[in-house]
Protein backbone atom coordinates (compact mmCIF):
# COMPACT_ATOMS: atom_id res chain seq x y z
CA UNK A 1 0.00 0.00 0.00
CA UNK A 2 1.30 3.45 -0.94
CA UNK A 3 0.99 6.74 0.95
CA UNK A 4 1.30 9.65 -1.46
CA UNK A 5 1.58 13.42 -0.99
CA UNK A 6 1.54 16.47 -3.28
CA UNK A 7 5.02 17.50 -4.33
CA UNK A 8 6.67 20.31 -2.38
CA UNK A 9 7.37 21.82 -5.83
CA UNK A 10 3.72 22.93 -5.94
CA UNK A 11 4.25 26.51 -4.84
CA UNK A 12 0.61 27.63 -4.79
CA UNK A 13 -0.51 25.24 -2.04
CA UNK A 14 0.74 24.36 1.44
CA UNK A 15 -0.69 22.70 4.53
CA UNK A 16 0.83 25.02 7.09
CA UNK A 17 -0.30 23.38 10.34
CA UNK A 18 -2.93 20.93 11.59
CA UNK A 19 -4.35 19.83 14.91
CA UNK A 20 -7.17 20.20 17.42
CA UNK A 21 -9.60 19.25 14.62
CA UNK A 22 -8.52 22.11 12.35
CA UNK A 23 -6.13 22.77 9.49
CA UNK A 24 -4.45 25.95 8.28
CA UNK A 25 -3.75 26.01 4.53
CA UNK A 26 -2.23 28.44 2.07
CA UNK A 27 -3.83 28.70 -1.37
CA UNK A 28 -1.75 31.12 -3.41
CA UNK A 29 -1.22 34.06 -1.07
CA UNK A 30 -4.30 33.46 1.11
CA UNK A 31 -4.37 31.47 4.36
CA UNK A 32 -7.59 29.59 5.14
CA UNK A 33 -8.58 27.96 8.42
CA UNK A 34 -11.04 25.05 8.21
CA UNK A 35 -12.39 22.24 10.41
CA UNK A 36 -10.61 18.91 9.97
CA UNK A 37 -12.06 15.96 11.93
CA UNK A 38 -9.01 13.79 11.22
CA UNK A 39 -6.56 16.21 12.88
CA UNK A 40 -6.70 14.45 16.25
CA UNK A 41 -3.36 15.80 17.53
CA UNK A 42 -2.43 19.25 18.87
CA UNK A 43 -1.38 22.18 16.70
CA UNK A 44 2.33 22.92 16.42
CA UNK A 45 1.84 26.68 16.14
CA UNK A 46 0.22 28.87 18.75
CA UNK A 47 -3.28 30.29 18.44
CA UNK A 48 -1.75 33.73 18.00
CA UNK A 49 0.36 32.51 15.10
CA UNK A 50 -2.72 31.00 13.45
CA UNK A 51 -4.66 34.23 13.89
CA UNK A 52 -1.83 36.33 12.54
CA UNK A 53 -1.71 34.33 9.30
CA UNK A 54 -5.41 33.59 8.71
CA UNK A 55 -7.35 35.52 6.05
CA UNK A 56 -10.63 33.68 6.65
CA UNK A 57 -11.96 30.99 8.97
CA UNK A 58 -14.82 28.57 8.30
CA UNK A 59 -17.43 28.19 11.03
CA UNK A 60 -19.61 25.09 10.89
CA UNK A 61 -23.36 25.76 10.82
CA UNK A 62 -26.53 24.00 11.89
CA UNK A 63 -26.07 21.20 9.36
CA UNK A 64 -23.04 19.77 11.15
CA UNK A 65 -24.78 16.58 12.34
CA UNK A 66 -26.87 16.00 9.21
CA UNK A 67 -25.68 13.52 6.58
CA UNK A 68 -24.77 15.35 3.41
CA UNK A 69 -24.92 18.72 5.21
CA UNK A 70 -22.12 18.24 7.72
CA UNK A 71 -19.80 20.66 5.94
CA UNK A 72 -22.25 23.57 5.72
CA UNK A 73 -21.43 26.84 7.41
CA UNK A 74 -20.04 30.33 6.83
CA UNK A 75 -16.67 32.00 6.24
CA UNK A 76 -15.61 34.80 8.58
CA UNK A 77 -12.96 37.05 7.06
CA UNK A 78 -10.16 38.12 9.36
CA UNK A 79 -8.05 39.98 6.76
CA UNK A 80 -8.86 41.44 3.33
CA UNK A 81 -8.99 38.90 0.50
CA UNK A 82 -10.78 38.30 -2.81
CA UNK A 83 -13.99 36.26 -2.95
CA UNK A 84 -12.51 34.43 -5.94
CA UNK A 85 -8.87 33.95 -6.91
CA UNK A 86 -6.71 31.62 -8.96
CA UNK A 87 -3.88 29.21 -8.30
CA UNK A 88 -1.66 27.30 -10.70
CA UNK A 89 -0.83 23.61 -10.58
CA UNK A 90 2.31 22.32 -12.29
CA UNK A 91 2.90 18.62 -11.80
CA UNK A 92 6.62 18.75 -12.52
CA UNK A 93 7.32 21.94 -10.58
CA UNK A 94 7.76 24.21 -13.60
CA UNK A 95 7.22 27.89 -12.90
CA UNK A 96 4.29 28.82 -15.14
CA UNK A 97 3.32 31.95 -13.26
CA UNK A 98 1.92 32.92 -9.91
CA UNK A 99 -1.73 32.05 -9.44
CA UNK A 100 -2.42 34.62 -6.75
CA UNK A 101 -3.46 37.44 -9.07
CA UNK A 102 -7.14 37.66 -9.97
CA UNK A 103 -6.32 38.06 -13.66
CA UNK A 104 -3.65 35.33 -13.87
CA UNK A 105 -3.97 32.68 -16.58
CA UNK A 106 -1.97 29.53 -17.13
CA UNK A 107 0.91 29.74 -19.58
CA UNK A 108 0.98 26.10 -20.57
CA UNK A 109 -1.06 22.90 -20.81
CA UNK A 110 1.58 20.55 -19.49
CA UNK A 111 2.26 18.95 -22.86
CA UNK A 112 5.90 20.06 -22.81
CA UNK A 113 6.73 18.72 -19.33
CA UNK A 114 6.47 15.56 -17.25
CA UNK A 115 3.29 16.56 -15.45
CA UNK A 116 0.06 18.46 -16.10
CA UNK A 117 -0.12 22.21 -15.76
CA UNK A 118 -3.36 24.14 -15.34
CA UNK A 119 -5.06 27.02 -13.56
CA UNK A 120 -7.85 26.62 -11.00
CA UNK A 121 -10.27 29.32 -9.94
CA UNK A 122 -10.96 29.12 -6.20
CA UNK A 123 -13.81 30.57 -4.17
CA UNK A 124 -15.36 30.43 -0.70
CA UNK A 125 -18.40 28.12 -0.71
CA UNK A 126 -20.98 27.47 2.00
CA UNK A 127 -19.83 23.82 2.21
CA UNK A 128 -16.28 24.47 3.45
CA UNK A 129 -14.78 23.65 0.05
CA UNK A 130 -12.88 26.13 -2.12
CA UNK A 131 -12.83 24.38 -5.50
CA UNK A 132 -9.87 22.04 -5.16
CA UNK A 133 -8.83 19.03 -3.08
CA UNK A 134 -5.02 19.43 -2.96
CA UNK A 135 -4.30 15.89 -1.77
CA UNK A 136 -5.54 14.70 -5.18
CA UNK A 137 -2.38 15.99 -6.88
CA UNK A 138 -0.75 12.51 -7.05
CA UNK A 139 -3.86 11.24 -8.85
CA UNK A 140 -3.65 14.12 -11.35
CA UNK A 141 -0.04 13.21 -12.11
CA UNK A 142 -0.89 9.52 -12.47
CA UNK A 143 -3.83 10.26 -14.79
CA UNK A 144 -1.61 12.49 -16.90
CA UNK A 145 1.12 9.84 -17.15
CA UNK A 146 -1.26 6.99 -18.03
CA UNK A 147 -3.03 9.14 -20.61
CA UNK A 148 0.28 10.07 -22.23
CA UNK A 149 1.09 6.36 -22.49
CA UNK A 150 -2.25 5.73 -24.20
CA UNK A 151 -1.61 8.61 -26.60
CA UNK A 152 1.50 6.77 -27.78
CA UNK A 153 -0.72 3.81 -28.73
CA UNK A 154 -3.75 5.54 -30.22
CA UNK A 155 -4.58 8.97 -31.67
CA UNK A 156 -7.22 10.10 -29.15
CA UNK A 157 -7.89 8.00 -26.03
CA UNK A 158 -11.29 8.60 -24.46
CA UNK A 159 -11.40 9.50 -20.76
CA UNK A 160 -14.58 9.81 -18.65
CA UNK A 161 -14.52 11.72 -15.38
CA UNK A 162 -17.58 10.91 -13.25
CA UNK A 163 -18.39 13.03 -10.15
CA UNK A 164 -15.90 15.43 -11.74
CA UNK A 165 -16.38 18.50 -9.48
CA UNK A 166 -14.36 21.51 -10.71
CA UNK A 167 -12.35 19.43 -13.12
CA UNK A 168 -8.69 19.18 -12.08
CA UNK A 169 -8.58 15.50 -13.10
CA UNK A 170 -10.33 16.36 -16.37
CA UNK A 171 -7.69 19.01 -17.07
CA UNK A 172 -4.90 16.54 -16.30
CA UNK A 173 -6.28 14.07 -18.86
CA UNK A 174 -6.92 16.79 -21.42
CA UNK A 175 -3.42 18.24 -20.97
CA UNK A 176 -2.06 14.80 -21.86
CA UNK A 177 -4.08 14.73 -25.09
CA UNK A 178 -7.25 12.78 -24.25
CA UNK A 179 -10.79 13.22 -25.54
CA UNK A 180 -12.38 14.05 -22.17
CA UNK A 181 -15.99 13.78 -21.00
CA UNK A 182 -16.59 15.62 -17.73
CA UNK A 183 -19.74 14.76 -15.76
CA UNK A 184 -21.21 16.23 -12.60
CA UNK A 185 -24.80 16.45 -11.38
CA UNK A 186 -24.53 20.14 -10.37
CA UNK A 187 -24.72 22.62 -13.25
CA UNK A 188 -22.96 25.41 -11.34
CA UNK A 189 -20.01 23.11 -10.64
CA UNK A 190 -19.77 22.15 -14.33
CA UNK A 191 -19.74 25.86 -15.19
CA UNK A 192 -16.92 26.33 -12.68
CA UNK A 193 -14.97 23.48 -14.30
CA UNK A 194 -15.43 25.01 -17.73
CA UNK A 195 -13.99 28.28 -16.43
CA UNK A 196 -10.95 26.35 -15.19
CA UNK A 197 -10.48 24.90 -18.67
CA UNK A 198 -10.63 28.36 -20.23
CA UNK A 199 -8.27 29.84 -17.63
CA UNK A 200 -5.85 27.01 -18.48
CA UNK A 201 -5.86 27.84 -22.20
CA UNK A 202 -7.45 24.49 -23.04
CA UNK A 203 -10.55 23.49 -24.98
CA UNK A 204 -12.38 20.45 -26.31
CA UNK A 205 -13.77 18.94 -23.09
CA UNK A 206 -17.33 17.57 -23.35
CA UNK A 207 -19.55 18.79 -20.49
CA UNK A 208 -22.41 16.67 -19.11
CA UNK A 209 -24.84 17.56 -16.30
CA UNK A 210 -26.29 14.17 -15.38
CA UNK A 211 -26.67 11.51 -12.73
CA UNK A 212 -23.58 9.28 -12.87
CA UNK A 213 -25.50 6.00 -12.53
CA UNK A 214 -27.91 6.93 -15.32
CA UNK A 215 -25.17 8.11 -17.63
CA UNK A 216 -23.05 4.98 -17.15
CA UNK A 217 -26.08 2.73 -17.75
CA UNK A 218 -26.95 4.64 -20.91
CA UNK A 219 -23.39 4.40 -22.22
CA UNK A 220 -23.51 0.65 -21.59
CA UNK A 221 -26.67 0.31 -23.69
CA UNK A 222 -25.08 2.35 -26.47
CA UNK A 223 -21.97 0.19 -26.43
CA UNK A 224 -19.69 3.16 -25.80
CA UNK A 225 -16.24 2.45 -24.36
CA UNK A 226 -13.63 4.60 -22.61
CA UNK A 227 -9.89 4.09 -22.23
CA UNK A 228 -9.83 5.83 -18.87
CA UNK A 229 -12.46 6.33 -16.17
CA UNK A 230 -12.07 8.49 -13.07
CA UNK A 231 -14.39 8.00 -10.08
CA UNK A 232 -14.40 10.29 -7.04
CA UNK A 233 -17.87 9.78 -5.58
CA UNK A 234 -19.21 11.62 -2.51
CA UNK A 235 -20.68 9.88 0.53
CA UNK A 236 -24.06 11.45 -0.28
CA UNK A 237 -25.44 13.31 -3.26
CA UNK A 238 -28.33 14.02 -5.60
CA UNK A 239 -28.68 13.92 -9.35
CA UNK A 240 -30.11 16.86 -11.33
CA UNK A 241 -33.58 15.26 -11.20
CA UNK A 242 -33.44 14.40 -7.52
CA UNK A 243 -31.79 10.98 -7.90
CA UNK A 244 -30.37 9.86 -4.57
CA UNK A 245 -26.77 8.74 -4.21
CA UNK A 246 -25.52 6.98 -1.08
CA UNK A 247 -22.01 5.61 -1.38
CA UNK A 248 -22.51 2.47 0.72
CA UNK A 249 -25.59 1.42 -1.23
CA UNK A 250 -24.70 2.47 -4.78
CA UNK A 251 -20.95 2.13 -5.25
CA UNK A 252 -20.58 -1.54 -6.14
CA UNK A 253 -23.45 -1.42 -8.63
CA UNK A 254 -21.84 1.60 -10.28
CA UNK A 255 -18.44 -0.13 -10.46
CA UNK A 256 -20.00 -3.14 -12.20
CA UNK A 257 -21.66 -0.87 -14.75
CA UNK A 258 -18.45 1.09 -15.25
CA UNK A 259 -16.60 -2.16 -15.99
CA UNK A 260 -18.86 -2.66 -19.01
CA UNK A 261 -17.94 0.74 -20.52
CA UNK A 262 -14.20 0.46 -19.93
CA UNK A 263 -12.11 -0.75 -22.86
CA UNK A 264 -10.95 -4.39 -22.63
CA UNK A 265 -7.31 -3.38 -23.13
CA UNK A 266 -5.24 -0.19 -23.10
CA UNK A 267 -7.34 1.19 -20.25
CA UNK A 268 -7.04 2.62 -16.75
CA UNK A 269 -9.34 3.41 -13.84
CA UNK A 270 -8.92 5.61 -10.77
CA UNK A 271 -11.24 5.23 -7.78
CA UNK A 272 -10.95 7.72 -4.91
CA UNK A 273 -12.98 7.46 -1.69
CA UNK A 274 -13.33 10.03 1.09
CA UNK A 275 -15.92 8.36 3.30
CA UNK A 276 -14.76 7.84 6.90
CA UNK A 277 -14.39 4.14 7.64
CA UNK A 278 -13.33 3.23 4.10
CA UNK A 279 -9.85 1.72 3.97
CA UNK A 280 -7.50 1.14 1.05
CA UNK A 281 -7.95 -2.61 1.58
CA UNK A 282 -11.72 -2.24 1.27
CA UNK A 283 -11.35 -0.15 -1.89
CA UNK A 284 -8.94 -2.69 -3.37
CA UNK A 285 -11.31 -5.58 -2.63
CA UNK A 286 -14.21 -3.69 -4.22
CA UNK A 287 -12.17 -3.03 -7.35
CA UNK A 288 -10.95 -6.62 -7.62
CA UNK A 289 -14.50 -7.91 -7.43
CA UNK A 290 -15.80 -5.46 -10.03
CA UNK A 291 -12.91 -5.43 -12.52
CA UNK A 292 -10.29 -7.65 -14.12
CA UNK A 293 -7.02 -5.74 -14.44
CA UNK A 294 -3.40 -6.55 -15.17
CA UNK A 295 -2.10 -4.12 -12.56
CA UNK A 296 -3.71 -2.77 -9.41
CA UNK A 297 -2.31 -0.43 -6.77
CA UNK A 298 -3.95 1.07 -3.71
CA UNK A 299 -3.09 3.46 -0.94
CA UNK A 300 -3.85 6.69 0.85
CA UNK A 301 -3.58 10.31 -0.20
CA UNK A 302 -2.35 12.61 2.54
CA UNK A 303 -0.93 16.06 3.25
CA UNK A 304 2.25 16.95 5.13
CA UNK A 305 2.23 20.10 7.23
CA UNK A 306 5.33 22.21 7.94
CA UNK A 307 6.02 20.20 11.08
CA UNK A 308 5.94 16.76 9.48
CA UNK A 309 2.48 15.77 10.71
CA UNK A 310 0.81 13.58 8.08
CA UNK A 311 -2.91 14.17 7.54
CA UNK A 312 -4.61 11.25 5.70
CA UNK A 313 -7.64 12.37 3.70
CA UNK A 314 -8.69 9.74 1.15
CA UNK A 315 -8.01 6.23 -0.14
CA UNK A 316 -7.44 5.31 -3.77
CA UNK A 317 -7.26 2.37 -6.14
CA UNK A 318 -5.62 2.62 -9.57
CA UNK A 319 -5.95 -0.09 -12.18
CA UNK A 320 -4.45 -0.58 -15.62
CA UNK A 321 -4.90 -3.18 -18.34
Amino acid sequence: MNIEFPSSAWKDYELVDSGDFEKLERFGTYYLRRPEPKALWHKSMSEEQWKRLTHTVFKTGAGFSRAGKEDSGTWNKMRPMDEQWRIVYSGDGRNIGSGSSSDQTSRGTGKEGKGPAFTLRLGLTSFKHVGVFPEQAPNWNWIYARTKELCDKMPLPRVLNLFAYTGAASLAARAAGADVTHLDSVRQVVTWARQNMEFSNMDGIRWVVEDAMKFAAREKKRGNKYNGIILDPPAYGHGPDGEKWKLDECLFDLLQTVDSILADKDAFLVLNLYSNGYSAVLAETLAKQAFKFKTIECGELALNDRFGKKLPLSVFVRLTR
